[in-house]
């Protein structure tokens, strides 16, 4: 497991305002929870000064619909850094029963000025070369290869 200083986790109770017709965690609400789980991972990872950005999703999937009434857990953290961008991966714990994460996703932050230009993040030592245990590198495996395509 990824050490307690790098990594965010957030949780949240699904309640009937946060479902759709089925019953279940309606889409609109799970990207915003993720959303929030991202920037706070993102925040995290550049520091008391970030002034933070969202540049793009690079890859959110659900995995498993979430019905009314359960807890889930994001689990976050920095998987790629530039100079001005950070990339965050988040885990939806597995829910009861279950073997595989509810969620997954990518998102990239960019770090701005007050002009909204981007700007360098404060140095801090890579984690490129970091082997990071799962799921982190099969996420981070993924961002890079996202991100290639996209460039």
């Amino acid at each position: 497991m990824a050490p307690l200083d790098v990594e965010t986790t957030m949780h949240r109770l699904v309640l009937p305002r946060d479902a759709n017709h089925h019953g279940t965690l309606y889409a609109g609400v799970l990207l915003s929870m993720a959303l929030e789980a991202g920037y706070a991972a993102a925040y995290r990872a550049a520091g008391l000064n970030a002034n933070l950005v969202l540049k793009r999703v690079l890859d959110l999937r659900c995995h498993e619909p979430v019905a009314i009434g359960r807890v889930v857990e994001i689990r976050g953290r920095e998987v790629f850094r530039a100079r001005a961008q950070i990339v965050v991966a988040l885990h939806g714990t597995p829910l009861y029963a279950q073997s595989s994460p509810w969620l997954d996703a990518l998102m990239q932050f960019v770090q701005v000025d007050d002009r909204g230009r981007p700007d360098a993040l404060a140095e801090l030592e890579s984690n490129d070369a970091e082997v990071l245990e799962p799921p982190w590198e099969n996420l981070r495996e993924r961002a890079l290869k996202l991100l290639a395509i996209r460039n």
